[in-house]
């Protein structure tokens, strides 16, 4: 008699929790199977979107990584608030816990923003020339919390995106073309309108010094052991340094060849008995 009424009572319970829970489990899995069919639709809309907009390749991964996690998580949600679990409490010890992590990683949240923002708004690009944070070098590698460069004598810096994002850069491989300056010190009482034609003439034989800008030589100060001269001239971006260097030869040798005095400072001590 105990053994049916037990039986009776248990299967009472469970028809109950049947009628009570079945329809709230039926009706979440049917959530996460349509839920997860959108927003395979919505990821695949998002991927397109990226992949029309031309976004940078090393920026596509972590905004779809991203997006679905946020998907899925508010999706979990849903499904955990129609099965009746009590959402305030797990919101509120979530974000405790996010916010924890948060002040326990603010720097690396800060780099993290800082790569986001670079990526974005792409103030520069893999292969670009820049000058930042007291270093200069060929950006090799942009991720999501560090810049990788490439120091001209092939030292390699890793640069944090927070300080990059927010500080001042210079990136010197934006424009096609560059100015080169040359300042060039010649003797008191030599031949200045000689000086002058001699750099004109090297710049005219040079093919990478470009004609438009037109390139200039005058004399900008008359130094204590020196009249300097200042010569600039345009050329492309990939001939910077090269042009540079070859410029400060050739005039050097031309000075020489035309008898213009190259001065070095000089100190004249004179001793009284």
């Amino acid at each position: 008699m105990d053994i049916n009424f037990n039986s009776n009572n248990l299967l009472d319970q469970f028809t109950e929790a049947v009628y009570t829970y079945g329809p709230k489990l039926l009706g979440g899995i049917l959530v996460w199977i349509i839920g997860g069919f959108i927003i395979k639709l919505l990821m695949g809309s998002f991927t397109k979107m990226l992949n029309k907009r031309k976004t940078d390749e090393s920026l596509k991964p972590f905004l779809i990584s991203l997006a679905g996690i946020l998907l899925k998580t508010m999706l979990v949600i849903s499904v955990l608030g129609m099965l009746g679990v009590e959402m305030t409490s797990f919101i509120a010890v979530l974000g405790a816990a996010g916010l924890a992590v948060g002040m326990a990683l603010s720097g690396t949240l800060q780099n993290f923003a800082g790569g986001v923002i670079i990526l974005l708004f792409k103030p520069f690009k893999v292969g670009d020339y820049i000058d930042a944070q007291g270093h200069a070098g060929i950006v090799k590698e942009i991720q999501i919390f560090n810049t990788i460069l490439l120091e001209l004598d092939n030292k390699t810096v890793i640069l944090p995106n927070g300080p990059l994002s927010t500080g001042s850069m210079v990136n010197y491989s934006t424009q096609p073309t560059r100015r080169v300056d040359f300042t060039f010190g010649i003797a008191y009482g030599d031949n200045v309108d000689k000086a002058r034609k001699v750099i004109f003439d090297l710049f005219k034989s040079d093919k990478r010094i470009l004609k438009d800008p037109a390139y200039f030589v005058g004399l900008s100060e008359m130094a204590d052991s020196s009249v300097n001269l200042t010569a600039r001239a345009w050329v492309k971006g990939d001939d910077y340094w090269d042009v540079y260097f070859d410029i400060n030869e050739k005039t050097y040798n031309a000075f020489n060849a035309e008898g213009i005095s190259i001065p070095f400072p000089q100190m004249d001590v004179h001793i009284q008995k």
